[in-house]
């Protein structure tokens, strides 16, 4: 896979504030051979006249109704035509301007189904100040079981993936992702590769870690998630979870900020 194109998704839904990041983020990269789609839940604030703005330089861009935001990262996904996709959250933005690059890099020198890294979470205000360091590793058969999974806007896949094995399921609302990484990696064993890098850089107060009854109902669901994929999990797995984590507190990036 020479040269291949990488699809990034982003969805949005009245976030004015920070889609012009994102967006900048992604024509930032000195990869070049990008497709940036923009799904758009039906913004009223502003949101939509600031990504029309960019014109031409946003290669597909749909606006309307939606049944949340995976259901939109599906929409997405369907509009990819990219031999891999990537998903960009509104509120994040790439590390560096050689993310893409770096991923690409991955999936040629690995042959890599899918390809993921380390995330920072950053004050709201400042992408500048780290809050919290998640770095990943290597996946290894039952770590998932184990609280592991990668950190999602890290996660590039190959497009035949997603045909494969299925999109996300909207059922499990702010767990479908997990729901996702899981079934492709522990369930169906694609080839992943870790990139001992950070990718992305994500602003805290994300739909899963908002509100305690937004964590706790994103345990329920990631439970639901191992039974509808066939593995068993323990009464215990929510406090299991909570123990990768809670290091993530204690490490910060010692890099320079780019």
């Amino acid at each position: 896979m020479k040269n291949p194109v990488i699809s990034v998704i982003t969805v949005v839904f009245n976030n004015k504030g920070t889609i012009s990041s994102a967006i900048d983020s992604v024509l930032g990269q000195t990869y070049s051979n990008i497709e940036h789609i923009i799904v758009d839940g039906g913004s009223t604030d502003g949101t939509v006249e600031i990504i029309q703005g960019y014109g031409k330089k946003i290669d597909k861009f749909i606006s309307g109704h939606d049944k949340g935001i995976y259901d939109a990262m599906n929409k997405g996904i369907d509009l990819a035509t990219g031999d891999i996709v990537g998903i960009l959250n509104s509120d994040d933005i790439y590390y560096d301007r050689q993310v893409l690059s770096d991923v690409v890099s991955a999936f040629e020198s690995n042959n890599a189904d899918a390809v993921y890294g380390d995330l920072v979470y950053v004050d709201k205000n400042d992408t500048n100040k780290v809050v919290r360091y998640w770095k990943s590793n290597q996946y290894k058969p039952g770590e998932f079981l184990k609280g592991w999974h990668p950190p999602h806007p890290t996660f590039f896949v190959k497009k035949e993936i997603y045909k494969k094995y299925g999109m996300f399921d909207c059922s499990l609302d702010i767990s479908a992702d997990f729901e996702l990484m899981l079934r492709f990696i522990e369930k169906y064993k694609i080839k992943t590769s870790y990139l001992p890098k950070v990718l992305a850089k994500m602003r805290l107060g994300g739909e899963s870690n908002k509100s305690l009854r937004n964590i706790f109902q994103a345990n329920i669901n990631c439970i639901k998630a191992f039974k509808k994929n066939g593995f068993k999990v323990g009464v215990f797995y929510p406090f299991v979870r909570l123990i990768p984590k809670a290091g993530q507190f204690f490490v910060r990036s010692r890099s320079r900020n780019p």
